[in-house]
Formats: C-alpha cells, structure tokens, sequence
C-alpha cells in the first residue's frame, strides 16, 4: 500500500533499545515514497530507550496521516515502540492562561501571529482582566474566569469546558499565579507547560527578584517545564539564565528575568509543538 501525495509530517518513536530500528524505520519511509529531510535519534545508556524524530516529506496532496499510520504499525508493534506520525501543516492548539503578569504571554501571542511558532491560540484565560484588550487585539477570545478558594472548583470546571469546546492539544501557563488541581494536572500529563521564575529548585515566593538581590547573586534564570500534582518539580523542557551582578537594583533583575522567561518559554513550546520532546518518567528528552 502506498501513500497518496502528502505534507510534511513528523514520526516519532520510543521503544527499547536493539538493533535495526532506524533501519526498519527508514524501510518503510523508503516503500511510502517519502525523503527523510531530518532525523535525530538517542539511545539512553540510563533507561535502555531508544528515542527517534524523524521528519518525512512527499509532494503533493491532503496529509496521508491514515495510511501512512498503517504502514508504520507493524513496525511499532516489532519493536514495543510508542510511536505517532505528525502532520505538521496543523498547527497545535495551545490556550494560554496568564495572570497579571504579560510579559510572557505578550512574547507567545506575537510569535505565534508571525508564525515563529507553529501554533494557533484558540482562547486565552485568565483569573483577571487586565490583558483583555492585548487578546483582542490579536483577534483571540478572551475568558475571564475570577479564581477564589471557595469558587476553585467551578472555575476549574469552566476551564474543562473550554478545553472541550476549543478542541485544545496544549495548555500554556505564562506566568498564570493559581495551582492547578492534581487531578487536572494528571488529566493533562505532558500538556501543561509552565514557566518558572529561576533556575529550579531556586527562590520561591512572591519577591524572587528582591530574595535574589539581597543574597548578591550573579546568574539569573528560567525553567520551562511540564506541569504535575507536585508544585513546580514537573520535567523540565527548557532553562536559560543571564549573567547580572551587584549594580543592578530589583528592578532591574526583575527587566532581565522577564526577558529570560519569555524566551525560554516560548521555545518551550515551540518544541512541545513541533514534537520534539519526548517525556519519559520525571525527565525529558529535546531534539532542538
């Protein structure tokens, strides 16, 4: 059986480590009349796992995701692997949740809308209405879904059906200050993605830029990372850091931070869109 013309596609693959996978794999790329355009592989010497990306082309027509599934099945159930084939001209469906704070979610909208990133944001979500007008200005539904500890419960729910009703792949934290429900997080494994303001385990609280400054430090930084039940010790995607030193006030480290976090979340998700990071247990790994 041979594919119909398609779109660029991505398949990705893990499965234990023996010989002959990429071969197997490169097989049947080769009968479905498919170029290779890239491909990155990882053999963990501490798991025993194989992991694979590869990126598939063929000229022409609607993404023959169906069949090109089909001929790939015999062998992911060879090798135990869990695979999936991408259709890359979809873009992923990400809905961002913020708080008062935009910096983050300003940097993702406007990469998002030159195509920096290959997502689209349905709906953005927040516990305020302060960037109501940011969203609209890029032409995204707005929610404002106000959180207290005696309404978590219903807001959460409102947020299920938003979830639903945008048929959303991912959800994207840009610096949205309320915990999520253990149950939520285990329902979304491996969908949430939140930004952190240091390098984890680092200062926590709400002046990690004024503890940072009083104990002199000379690197700030960010982490990216998966969200679970435990508060901010989910995988992590992406870390960034910069330099500073004894002449800036907190203010300042505050400017330089946010800078820092907005592009390490918004690689974060880039990667996460682009099938590039494989998440195995309490760590991942990135082809980037």
């Amino acid at each position: 059986m041979t594919a119909e013309p398609g779109r660029d596609v991505v398949l990705t693959l893990s499965c234990p480590d023996r010989p002959g996978i990429v071969h197997a794999v490169s097989g049947v790329a080769l009968e479905q009349g498919l170029t290779i355009t890239d491909s990155q592989q990882f053999a963990d010497p501490s798991s025993g796992e194989f992991h694979l990306r590869m990126e598939l082309r063929r000229e022409g027509g609607p993404a023959p995701l169906k069949e090109l599934r089909a001929a790939f099945a015999p062998v992911g159930d060879r090798f135990g692997a869990q695979w999936d084939v991408h259709d890359r001209a979809r873009p992923h469906r990400v809905l961002v949740m913020v708080s008062r704070m935009g910096h983050c979610l300003n940097d993702l909208l406007f990469r998002a809308r030159n195509g920096q990133i290959p997502i689209t944001v349905p709906a953005v979500v927040s516990n305020h209405e302060d960037f109501a007008d940011l969203a609209a200005w890029h032409g995204i539904p707005f929610h404002h879904v106000p959180v207290t500890r005696d309404t978590k419960p219903q807001a959460e729910q409102r947020l299920r059906d938003l979830l639903a009703e945008h048929d959303v792949d991912t959800i994207a934290l840009a610096r949205y200050m309320q915990v999520l429900s253990p149950q939520l997080c285990a329902d979304m494994s491996g969908r949430i993605i939140n930004i952190h303001h240091s390098l984890l385990p680092s200062f926590k609280g709400a002046k990690p830029y004024t503890q940072a400054h009083d104990r002199g430090v000379k690197v700030i930084g960010a982490t990216a990372h998966y969200v679970t039940a435990d508060l901010d010790e989910g995988p992590i995607i992406e870390q960034d850091f910069r330099r500073v030193d004894h002449r800036l006030t907190p203010e300042q480290l505050a400017q330089a931070g946010q800078e820092v976090e907005a592009a390490a979340f918004s690689r974060a998700v880039r990667w996460h869109a682009e099938h590039r990071v494989v998440l195995r247990g309490g760590r991942t790994v990135v082809f980037n």
